[in-house]
Order: structure tokens, then C-alpha cells, then sequence
């Protein structure tokens, strides 16, 4: 069976652009994956921790020699991770918080790359574990960045590039929903704003 995780990190709800356009990803996803299993994981409502000494030790550590505050402070990376490897597909819905990832999700990518367990240290480099998956990235942001004088200021879709090549998945798809400032402030609807993206998810899912 193949299987979708499906990752929101917009605390907006239903005010999120980056939700409703990852949600027609997976939209697009289970109508040509009619016996598929989705996987939800909201990161705003998640709370993850964030990595500290006792995850650095364990991270590192062999499992057969991990103390109960090292198995303590990586459960919940064990879970994230087995998630991660569970899915054919991740889907990311994600705003742009100055210019970068928020920190949820970022919490969330400390978890999951991972020495041992969806990378290792090779001599010729970083090998990835995870290879074989397809992520899609939604992302919306006030501004609009993609090919304007804007967008080296823009830090979030380069570093969504590369997170996933450590890890070793090489097909990472980007859905770019620049200037929802526009709906924000009256001077596009929201209905007309998202008119493009159903057309954008089905052709990311392809």
C-alpha cells in the first residue's frame, strides 16, 4: 500500500494558505491513490521538542548502551523518523517566517535527520537512508520572491532543496505561492488567489 505523510507547520488553521494548498496535494494524491494511507502530522499543534544534550549523547550512542534519558529525549525522533520511513510520499505545507522555515517544522527536520538512522558519515561524504520518496513542498509567503530582485533573500526553498539530498531523496518539488499579502489586504480574493494551485498539485503528484 502506498502511504502519504502529510506535514502542516502553519499555525493559521483554516486562515493557512500553505494548509489549503498542501491539502490539495494530497487531494490530487488519493485520487490516483484511491487505497492509499495518508499520514497526518500537524507541527503546530505537535509541540516537538527541540534537540538537547541527552538526544545529541543518545543520537550517538549505540542503542544497546542508551540510558533511560537517552531513550527518553529520542522517543519522539524515533516516532518522526519511522513515520518518515513508513511514506513513498511527504508532503510539506509551510509558510515563510523571516525568510526562513519555522521553527516548528525546523524542529521537526532536527528529528528526523538522523546519524544511523537516515544518514551516515561516508568517506566520500554524506550517504542518505532514505532514498526512493518524493517530497512536495507547498510554501506561501507574503512577498513574492521567485524570480524577482527578492529572491536571494528567500533562505527557505534553498534549504528545503538540500534537507532532503542529506537524507538521500533527490526529488523534491516546490509549489511557491508568493503574495498572499494581496489577500491579506483586500486586494485579491482568496478564491481567486488559490485558482491556479489545484492544476500546480496535480502535476506535483505526476
Amino acid at each position: 500500500m502506498k502511504t502519504l505523510l502529510h506535514l502542516n507547520s502553519s499555525p493559521r488553521g483554516n486562515y493557512s494558505v500553505s494548509r489549503k494548498l498542501s491539502s490539495e496535494v494530497v487531494a490530487a494524491w488519493k485520487a490516483t491513490n484511491p487505497e492509499g494511507k495518508v499520514i497526518e502530522r500537524d507541527l503546530a499543534k505537535s509541540h516537538l521538542t527541540f534537540v538537547n544534550l541527552d538526544w545529541i549523547m543518545g543520537a550517538f550512542t549505540p542503542p544497546e548502551n542508551h540510558s533511560e534519558a537517552h531513550k527518553k529525549a529520542l522517543a519522539v525522533s524515533d516516532e518522526l523518523v519511522a513515520e518518515l520511513l513508513a511514506s513513498d510520499v511527504i508532503v510539506i505545507g509551510t509558510p515563510m517566517y523571516n525568510f526562513a522555515v519555522p521553527a516548528a517544522l525546523k524542529a521537526w527536520i532536527d528529528h528526523i535527520v538522523r546519524f544511523g538512522k537516515t544518514f551516515s558519515y561516508k568517506p566520500s561524504g554524506v550517504e542518505g537512508h532514505a532514498g526512493g520518496r518524493k517530497v512536495i513542498v507547498t510554501v506561501a509567503s507574503g512577498g513574492v520572491y521567485a524570480g524577482t530582485p527578492l529572491e536571494a533573500y528567500d533562505h527557505e526553498i534553498p534549504y528545503l532543496r538540500h534537507i532532503p539530498g542529506c537524507i538521500g531523496i533527490s526529488e523534491v518539488t516546490f509549489i511557491q505561492a508568493g503574495g498572499t499579502s494581496g489577500v491579506a489586504q483586500g486586494k485579491i480574493s482568496e478564491a481567486e488567489f488559490l485558482l491556479p494551485f489545484p492544476e500546480k498539485a496535480r502535476h506535483a503528484i505526476q
